[in-house]
């Protein structure tokens, strides 16, 4: 059994939920009554939507009559004057064919004048003929061998003595030459047997016949005659009406209106499906009718008057309207405009309006909803909204807004206190998001400067930063203040009331002050906030307490700020210190990992800047090119691995020092063996001089032999073959070697002669040898660069030699090009793979994720040649290509180097637009280098003078716009 209070208590939310809430019933009243009015609303509108459309398709058809008439009298009274100007033509005094052709200008120029007319003539009392027509492209089907070039056709009909009739066609180009003249037989034509003629004859004014079929084409159309001043020539003009059929389809009211234009019999003289009509003719000499038409449904409205209302009728299926209009343009026959309008597509804008008036009333009822609902919620229930709102809060979501607009005054005040106290916990919530997640550290401050204002509710306010070296506050972010940009003489012990006693003579105004410190409780700056509402000259403790504790935020963001300029610092100093290290690892290539870098910057800038189509989409962001920075600085860190000796390799037989030295002894040794040998042979009883002969021969032998192989231990671009097999005969010498050779030897050195026999002394050896301690085999150290190879997780694709070093004398003398063997050249090209080992195993920010790549493809090439992963060029991007070509670019003009000299502009350039031809670096980068002037700015910098020649660009890129056409 329920306690009494409690039973009560289900009883009164029994009651609740049993009541309607006044919102729903507002909402529901409002749409209902709002949905029958517009339902009774749209159906009369509907109905008169109707009868608007039927009354407008009446005055259309009106309008479409007016049109018509418009364009009869068009057609009609320029041909009507044209026919009062020949009146008076002196073709009414001509007697023979040449007068006549004189006048043929006048002929044409009325055709040319009248696009509408199709031929104009004139008939004789006497029955010849005289007709010049203009040519179109369908009147070959009616004149077969036309000569080419035709523009008119002339038909004439004169008597020639004794009383022969003579019918001739002639042929006119564009200019009146004539092309051709040819009889025509068999061709009966009288003009005085014509309607026209008769009836101009009689009048004596302008007539115009009813439209029929002219006798040459099956066009449709009217004749317009004129009799002449002297009575003995009618003057003709052919008009045709054709193009009335395409302007009744223009005309349509909608698209499958039919509309044509009947006389009294329903014989047609235009239609709007022009094709039908043509095709329909059965009998070219007369007109067509409406009941031929393949579509009857103009043929059962044909009885229609002028007078006739709109009428509705089925026909094949669909109901029409169709109305008749009259004609007063020909006044010669009897003519009106028969129309026919499907019922749906006349009444498709009121269907349509009364779906867009139906999607209107549901979105009014919906909104009228809506609206009852919000009306509701305002009246009966804000205390149930506040409620609703305070509980958002309980659920920490202060971004929502408590504010509650309500007739009750209490319930209104508490929802603006609350929504006060939810912007404050806001205010609080954006500084910690600020902290989090602020890039930018000046803007960082202004947003927590702006953010403490606003909790305390004024407007304007400031920070100092505190520089300790100078002993001063300078300004860093200021919100609407008039103060100072610079506070002196503030130690760095002083105490913060002292701090705030110097700060209150200096800043003018009703400001308070937060003494700004970090962890350390060292002074890093100081918060201003000018009070401009409520008594500044008494001002709340409570206030100025608060206003120093969250001020801790502010402290909060200077320290932050200080952090990372530091380590950012940081992070360059190391950067710049491995660079120098390399760098300084070598003095042959001292200033490669400087000038590398700020070469590289130049082109990509310039690259940023292009508007070239290989560049207009390229950009940089502020992460992708501090990325770029590093990858520049860091492109050759791997270089702190590759032993100096062979990045310094002057020599071929040098090591950690030049074993030429080695060789000169072994030559010196011989030398004295052939002074030793004299001396004996001289002992012996030989004679001196044959003795002395020996020796001398054999020691300059012996000097030029060692001047070969010391100019073969310098190197150069090519050593032949020839002389490699002198350097091997040479080498085949012996020399007797009397102390033991595995004496004095470190540990590695000892390990090298492991299974390999001691001899006996003395022992012969050869001048010049490779030995197996020669070889140093690559043991655990084998590095991942080979495709298969297990632990290569970043994709190189790199030969590996059999060894690790082969340091045989033969075998290095015998290098054809430069001084460093297959094993030494892959040491150094090795150097690329421990960058990108290297700069993979630091803990690099996802920011920063693409350094080791950036930094590890400079060596690759655009055909896939390059190392070591054999990138191609569709797998880099500009910045990879920038950096091959800023690379190549530095070695080429560098000055440093122990194998070669610096080349000039003209000579770098070139051997880069070989490369370019070759694959090797990237065509477009490489003009824009040189287009946008970035190898000049470089050389300006970096180059001597003896370096910086005249280049001639146009002449450089020549080829390369050649291999792109």
């Amino acid at each position: 059994m329920n306690p009494p209070g409690k039973e009560n208590d289900l009883n009164d939310q029994r009651r609740q939920s049993a009541q309607i809430s006044l919102a729903l019933l507002i909402a529901t009243t409002i749409t209902l009554g709002m949905l029958v009015l517009a339902m009774v609303l749209i159906t009369q509108s509907f109905r008169g939507l109707e009868v608007a459309k039927l009354s407008a398709a009446r005055d259309t058809a009106q309008q479409l009559a007016t049109a018509i008439n418009d364009r009869l009298e068009a057609i009609t009274r320029p041909q009507a004057i044209a026919l009062r100007i020949l009146a008076d033509d002196p073709m009414q005094y001509s007697t023979d064919l040449d007068d006549r052709l004189e006048r043929l200008p006048v002929y044409a120029s009325i055709l040319e004048e009248n696009p509408l007319v199709t031929s104009i003539y004139s008939g004789f009392a006497n029955g010849e003929f005289f007709l010049l027509r203009r040519l179109r492209d369908s009147d070959s089907h009616f004149f077969p061998d036309i000569p080419a070039g035709s523009r008119y056709l002339l038909r004439t009909i004169t008597w020639l003595p004794p009383g022969i009739m003579a019918v001739e066609l002639h042929f006119y180009d564009d200019t009146l030459q004539r092309l051709q003249r040819r009889p025509l037989r068999d061709y009966d034509y009288d003009p005085r047997s014509r309607n026209w003629f008769r009836l101009a004859m009689e009048s004596g004014e302008t007539i115009l016949t009813p439209p029929y079929v002219f006798f040459s084409t099956p066009e449709v159309g009217l004749t317009l005659a004129r009799r002449s001043m002297n009575g003995t020539i009618v003057n003709g003009i052919d008009v045709t009406v054709t193009d009335l059929s395409h302007k009744l389809a223009e005309l349509r009211l909608t698209p499958g209106t039919q509309l044509a234009v009947v006389n009294d019999n329903n014989e047609l003289i235009a239609y709007s499906n022009p094709d039908d009509l043509i095709s329909n003719v059965t009998d070219p000499k007369a007109l067509s009718n409406l009941t031929l038409l393949r579509d009857p449904t103009l043929s059962l409205i044909g009885h229609l008057s002028d007078k006739a209302d709109v009428i509705s009728f089925e026909s094949l299926g669909q109901t029409y309207y169709g109305l008749s209009v009259g004609l007063n343009a020909l006044s010669t026959d009897n003519l009106r405009i028969v129309i026919a309008i499907p019922a749906d597509e006349l009444l498709a804008d009121a269907w349509a309006s009364l779906a867009l008036q139906t999607r209107i009333a549901v979105g009014i009822a919906v909104l009228l909803l809506m609206l009852g609902w919000f009306l509701g919620n305002q009246v009966g229930k804000p205390l149930e909204n506040l409620t609703d709102r305070v509980g958002a809060l309980s659920r920490f979501r202060f971004d929502t807004s408590v504010k509650v607009k309500s007739r009750i005054r209490e319930a209104s005040k508490l929802g603006a206190a609350l929504d006060d106290m939810a912007r404050t916990i806001r205010s609080f919530q954006n500084i910690a998001l600020t902290l989090n997640r602020g890039k930018n550290l000046d803007e960082l401050l202004k947003d927590v400067l702006a953010h403490i204002i606003h909790i305390v509710g004024e407007r304007r306010g400031a920070i100092y930063l505190y520089a300790r070296n100078a002993e001063q506050l300078n300004i860093a972010v200021n919100e609407g203040l008039d103060i100072a940009n610079r506070i002196e003489h503030i130690a760095r012990n002083t105490d913060d009331n002292d701090i705030i006693h110097q700060l209150r003579s200096e800043v003018p105004g009703h400001p308070i002050f937060a003494i700004l410190r970090n962890r350390q409780k060292d002074l890093v700056g100081v918060l201003v906030i000018e009070m401009e509402s409520g008594d500044q000259a008494h001002l709340n403790d409570d206030l100025i307490v608060f206003v120093d504790e969250i001020a801790g935020s502010a402290a909060v963001a200077i320290e932050t700020r200080e952090l990372i300029e530091n380590q950012q610092a940081l992070l360059d100093g190391i950067i710049r210190l491995v660079a120098n290290a390399i760098d300084t690892k070598s003095p042959y290539t001292s200033g490669h990992c400087e000038r590398v870098p700020k070469l590289a910057q130049m082109l990509v800038d310039a690259a940023s800047a292009s508007q070239e189509p290989a560049f207009q989409d390229f950009h940089m962001s502020e992460d992708e090119a501090y990325e770029f920075h590093l990858a520049s600085w860091l492109h050759d860190c791997g270089k702190i691995t590759s032993p100096e000796y062979v990045v310094d390799k002057s020599t071929k037989l040098e090591t950690i020092y030049n074993r030429i030295h080695e060789i000169r002894t072994r030559f010196e040794v011989l030398h004295r063996d052939a002074e030793i040998r004299y001396l004996k042979d001289r002992i012996n009883g030989v004679d001196s001089d044959e003795a002395r002969s020996r020796r001398d021969q054999r020691q300059q032998e012996l000097q030029q032999q060692f001047d070969e192989v010391a100019r073969a231990n310098i190197g150069g671009e090519f050593m032949s073959e020839n002389h490699i097999a002198h350097i091997r005969v040479i080498g085949e010498q012996t020399w007797q070697r009397h102390f033991d050779d595995r004496l004095g030897l470190s540990r590695d050195e000892l390990h090298l002669l492991d299974n390999i026999p001691a001899t006996s002394l003395p022992a012969e050896e050869k001048l010049l040898d490779d030995k197996p301690q020669h070889l140093e085999h690559w043991g655990d150290r084998i590095p991942p660069v080979t495709r298969g190879d297990p632990r290569n997780k970043w994709g190189f694709d790199m030969d590996l030699p059999t060894y690790a070093y082969n340091r045989g004398e033969v075998y290095n003398l015998t290098i054809q090009r430069g001084t460093l063997t297959a094993e030494e050249r892959f040491k150094i090209n090795e150097h690329i793979v421990q960058t990108i080992c290297m700069l993979d195993a630091l803990p690099l920010p996802d920011r920063l994720a693409n350094v080791p790549r950036l930094a590890g493809t400079h060596h690759e090439r655009m055909d896939g040649k390059g190392y070591p992963c054999g990138l191609r060029a569709k797998d880099m991007g500009v910045p990879e290509k920038v950096m091959a070509v800023a690379d190549i670019f530095e070695a080429l003009t560098a000055t440093d180097r122990p194998y070669k000299d610096g080349k000039t502009l003209t000579e770098a350039l070139g051997i880069m637009v070989r490369m370019v031809a070759e694959r090797h670096i990237d065509g477009d980068v490489f003009r824009l280098f040189v287009l946008s002037g970035v190898y000049q700015q470089y050389a300006e910098t970096f180059l001597a003078p003896s370096q910086i020649d005249k280049v001639d660009e146009d002449a450089l890129l020549e080829p390369l716009y050649q291999m792109s056409r």
